[in-house]
């Protein structure tokens, strides 16, 4: 139930009609709570509860709404906030990945909106009530670093419970409850904001082959068994499963983290989470106590890790996006995100900066340059939130901290004034484009805020 109080008041508040599982329900008080100011007080509650329940009056509107401000008051009390300049916008953010899972099952959505275009006018507008699997290792991440262990853990036994594909791998995005069909549709009859078209409904990128989703399955489940001193026994089917998958497949091309609908390629970010996959695979095999199985896959992260450094890098020595080409992708970013590569290794830091001075529009990332990359698909479109926030991670990693810091403070002051970040943000407009808000972008801040305090709080232990 969604509450409002307006509290000066004009003339009555009329019912209207929404949507037809939605109705506006409203009711006057007539007996005025501030007769000094000649004010009655008013209220209106949005439904969409069994029967349309609705408060009774203005009491009880206010009521729920003090209820309200006390649970999340109390929620955010146990969550672990440090003492920092950038404490405000952490909270904002935990409070927007909270208000985005979907208790009955513990998964985040990725976005609360669909077909909110990337580009104004354009073909780029997707559907993101979904939950995707990279997303995993940074939730898991956010999550353990605010200190909310049961958040985690509920998120935990929901990718345990998903149904796999037939080859025990997972696939990349899954309903919120679950469920596995998300087939696309458009709906023409609709324009969507400021006219964009197609309006989508689903996400044809479901069943889409992405080999980056192993290694952030298997990422997460060592963050959180670490966390927890123990590996749940329910979650070794999938950690043997995932790894068996990452080794059978990460020599083939794919779709690449960014599901392009061109044709598929050797993505270095594809093949870099792959190795990801079987290196925490090895280490889960440790915990566990298979030596044997640990270190057959070792052997093979050994091998993803030898290919890409011999075919994933160009003769400037920088990570390139996928092997046929020297273009530049924000994904690679995630090689200091997953120390792939040494903080002090040149590749990584020739990698970072120049991303940071070529991939960049006024010091905001974009994922790729689209007349570089075969996406199949027109148009151009904004940088990109959660890179611009890997690479703020990425400057933190390879000792740029001033220049990290920096870049934070500028995607800090382009937040929406609750503190919100959609998929992109405009440089030339100020506007955010795409889904709003995206978890994904609030994930990366968490992240990228929780390395530059981390720096800080060790420059302050050893200086």
């Amino acid at each position: 139930m969604a509450v409002a109080r307006v509290l000066t008041r004009a003339e009555p508040v009329r019912s209207c009609g929404c949507a037809p599982t939605w109705r506006w329900a409203s009711r006057g008080v007539e007996s005025a709570l501030d007769t000094s100011f000649g004010r009655d007080e008013v209220f209106c509650a949005l439904s969409w509860a069994e029967g349309l329940a609705a408060p009774v009056d203005a009491k009880d509107a206010n009521a729920r709404i003090d209820v309200t401000n006390r649970f999340w008051h109390n929620w955010l009390s146990r969550s672990r906030i440090p003492d920092h300049a950038w404490a405000h916008p952490i909270q904002r953010s935990a409070l927007a990945i909270k208000g985005m899972t979907y208790m009955p099952t513990g998964a985040t959505i990725a976005a609360l909106t669909t077909s909110l275009p990337e580009t104004p006018g354009g073909e780029r507008n997707w559907d993101y009530r979904f939950t995707w699997m990279r997303d995993t290792t940074f939730t898991l991440q956010a999550l353990h670093f605010l200190n909310l262990d049961w958040e985690a853990d509920e998120f935990m036994q929901f990718v345990a419970d998903l149904e796999p594909n037939d080859d025990g791998g997972l696939q990349i995005m899954y309903g919120i409850d679950g469920r596995r069909d998300l087939t696309e549709e458009t709906l023409d009859h609709l324009s969507g904001y400021a006219g964009a078209r197609p309006v989508r409904i689903g996400n044809g990128a479901f069943d889409q082959r992405q080999n980056d989703v192993y290694g952030a399955v298997l990422d997460s489940i060592l963050l959180h068994t670490r966390r927890n001193q123990r590996l749940p026994r329910r979650l070794w089917p999938v950690v043997h499963t995932q790894a068996e998958c990452a080794a059978n497949v990460w020599r083939e091309p794919d779709q690449g983290i960014w599901e392009a609908r061109g044709a598929p390629q050797h993505y270095v970010s594809s093949k870099l989470m792959c190795w990801v996959a079987l290196d925490r695979a090895a280490k889960l095999g440790h915990i566990r106590g298979d030596a044997a199985l640990a270190e057959g896959w070792r052997a093979i992260a050994d091998d993803i890790r030898e290919e890409i450094l011999e075919r994933g890098v160009s003769d400037r020595g920088v990570l390139r996006q996928h092997y046929d080409t020297d273009a530049l992708d924000a994904s690679v970013l995630l090689a200091a995100v997953f120390g792939f590569l040494a903080r002090d290794d040149d590749r990584l830091r020739s990698t970072v900066l120049a991303i940071a001075e070529n991939l960049t529009e006024n010091g905001f990332v974009l994922r790729y340059r689209t007349d570089e990359t075969d996406d199949g698909l027109s148009g151009k479109e904004g940088t990109f939130l959660i890179c611009s926030f890997w690479l703020v991670s990425a400057l933190a990693v390879i000792g740029e901290r001033q220049q990290a810091r920096d870049l934070m403070e500028r995607l800090l002051r382009v937040g929406s004034p609750l503190g919100l970040f959609a998929e992109e943000f405009d440089v030339e407009t100020g506007r955010h484009l795409g889904n709003f808000p995206q978890a994904f972008s609030h994930l990366a801040l968490i992240e990228a805020a929780g390395r530059i305090i981390a720096g800080e709080f060790a420059e302050e232990m050893t200086g």
